[in-house]
């Protein structure tokens, strides 16, 4: 039962396995150079996606959701677009480094459309890209190709966001208010205080663990507190005021 839950869930990577072993029988040699070409690839992976995982990892810790929503939501208009662009610009590492990344800013309130302005601008006009590209096209072709490029990631992400709506994309949704109820865990609560230094006029400690006092406002900062919190002991669920 097990096995085949596994299996339905990663069927693609089966697949994959399933295609390179016939490759292998029918075409050894073909079958070893896309063996090696994998390998590439995978040694690659393994080497850049912990720094992302650490990276997405601050970011839903220590970026506010408030920050987020300021420079890449809907609201944020040409400045957001703007950030967006520059953030893809300057980054570093291959594209599929920006899929982890692009998917926590969404979680935080980012716009689909600066999520595509980003990914747009990471693949195709790096800067570190943009140099190679006018050493050996020269100049004049880079800079055409830069802003014709520029003109239709702007295009393409106003497109993209008429068509495709962030509750498309799985697993994006963070919990509210109007969803849930904040909880308290108190055998992980260590005392720190820093939910109560946050929003002392919903927090208290109280015999060494923290207590809701008030849930005034609290739906507008359940993200931020919850994410602050060191032992992990504010989350969802039900909990009473005392």
């Amino acid at each position: 039962m097990n096995m085949a839950h596994e299996l339905k869930k990663n069927k693609l990577l089966l697949v994959v396995v399933i295609v390179y072993a016939a490759l292998l029988i029918t075409q050894p040699d073909r079958g070893m150079t896309a063996v090696n070409n994998s390998k590439y690839y995978i040694i690659e992976m393994l080497e850049i996606m912990p720094v992302i995982f650490i990276l997405t990892a601050l970011i839903e810790a220590w970026i506010p959701r408030e920050v987020i929503m300021k420079h890449f939501s809907k609201d944020a208009g040409l400045r957001g677009a703007i950030v967006s662009f520059l953030l893809g610009s300057f980054s570093a590492g291959p594209i599929y480094a920006a899929f982890p990344v692009c998917k926590t800013l969404l979680k935080k309130g980012a716009s689909i459309s600066s999520i595509v302005i980003i990914l747009s601008s990471w693949a195709v006009v790096k800067v570190p890209m943009l140099i190679n590209e006018a050493k050996f096209l020269g100049l004049r072709f880079m800079g055409v190709r830069w802003i014709s490029t520029t003109i239709s990631i702007f295009i393409m992400a106003y497109v993209i966001s008429l068509v495709v709506k962030v509750q498309d994309i799985p697993n994006t949704k963070e919990p509210t208010h109007q969803d849930v109820d904040f909880t308290i865990r108190e055998e992980y609560c260590i005392s720190c205080g820093i939910c109560t230094r946050l929003l002392p006029q919903n927090f208290i400690l109280k015999d060494g663990k923290v207590k809701i006092i008030s849930r005034e406002n609290l739906e507008e900062h359940i993200s931020e507190v919850a994410s602050k919190c060191p032992a992990g002991a504010i989350g969802y669920g039900k909990n009473e005021v005392v």
